[in-house]
């Protein structure tokens, strides 16, 4: 059976589809001479005895100095059946055709819950001064390195990653444009327990308390204040908000100098304030005693609120002294974390 079609040239090519006797074995080629067997070799082949085919393979085996065992365990082209899998006690070694290692997806979520990217020189010099052990990665434009020399040099001698990469490449690592060069990888601090706070509270100590605050830049702005006038103390109730890239880029190092504080909530932690001494002091807009007439003790905690809703009564309830910004009236009130400069700045000037 044949058929025929033109190729590219114009030329007929002829395809052959071999039938059930034409797969027998031919003889030799009339053209060319060559192939087939001769008639006394086949009647020769045709007279030996024949033996079983695992024979014939043990014997091939065992003249290359193979076992028969060991033709089998040893060979790299063996064919291996994997066990069947309880699903109940085993879990695959890989995930799917990417080969790649398994991955527990409870341990994934959890390992980036303890992780943020930090970014910014500043913000990025001041977490290597004050904990490099928290870095678990980096990464750095170019230009920047001449500047980051002694960072690089640790993390090459503590085998922690480093990558020199472009503006973009960078961007991705650091999930935003704004990352002014470099970008690290770090474990999360966890926030400090109120009790732990108290036993090494000096004789002169202001704390700020932020009650559902958690705009980030506002909260680097806070952190910033709080580093210029010597606040060193933030109750939240989510010490996590306080390690955000955008918090501690705005806060341009501040926030090293800040801890968070936590408590079971937000007003216990305000209880055991005032039970240990300080003096709880809420803000308002619109009431309380202006910030000119108004003594700030020296251990105090001051309490802010959002912008929009202030304060929540139960923790306005709690105030031992209520202060406001006087000012022209103009707008509702100033930003928050402008309002903590304000008042962090009166209190330093009072307590210095």
């Amino acid at each position: 059976m044949n058929d025929e079609f033109k190729g590219k040239s114009g030329k007929v090519k002829v395809m052959y589809v071999r039938g059930d006797e034409e797969s027998k074995p031919r003889g030799q080629n009339p053209r060319t001479g060559k192939g087939g067997r001769s008639d006394a070799a086949g009647q020769e082949r045709d007279r030996r005895p024949s033996r079983p085919a695992d024979a014939r393979g043990r014997d091939r085996g065992e003249e290359r100095g193979i076992s028969r065992d060991q033709g089998r365990e040893g060979s790299p082209w063996r064919t291996v059946s994997r066990p069947p899998v309880d699903d109940e006690t085993s879990q695959p070694a890989h995930s799917g055709i990417s080969g790649k290692s398994f991955i527990d997806p409870v341990q994934l979520r959890r390992q980036r819950q303890e992780e943020s990217r930090v970014y910014g020189e500043n913000a990025c010099h001041a977490l290597f001064q004050s904990r490099p052990e928290s870095i678990v990665r980096a990464w750095f434009v170019q230009s920047v390195t001449p500047r980051f020399r002694e960072t690089l040099r640790w993390l090459a001698a503590n085998r922690k990653a480093y990558h020199v990469v472009d503006d973009e490449e960078l961007a991705k690592a650091a999930g935003t444009e704004h990352h002014g060069g470099v970008c690290f990888l770090i474990k999360k601090r966890t926030g400090m327990p109120v009790k732990t706070w108290l036993a090494q509270a000096e004789a002169r100590d202001c704390v700020l308390a932020l009650e559902d605050i958690g705009n980030p830049h506002n909260l680097g702005g806070i952190m910033r204040s709080c580093a210029h006038f010597g606040a060193r103390g933030v109750l939240v109730n989510d010490a996590s908000l306080l390690e955000s890239g955008a918090a501690v880029r705005t806060a341009e190092g501040g926030a090293e100098h800040v801890t968070a504080i936590s408590d079971e909530s937000f007003e216990a932690g305000l209880e055991a304030f005032r039970r240990a001494g300080y003096t709880i002091v809420t803000t308002s807009s619109h009431k309380g005693t202006p910030l000119a007439e108004a003594t700030l003790p020296a251990k105090m905690v001051l309490v802010l609120g959002q912008e929009r809703d202030g304060l929540s009564e139960s923790a306005w309830q709690q105030g031992d002294l209520s202060v406001s910004i006087g000012g022209t009236g103009k707008v509702e009130s100033l930003n928050v974390s402008v309002a903590t400069g304000v008042l962090l700045a009166e209190w330093w000037r009072q307590n210095r």
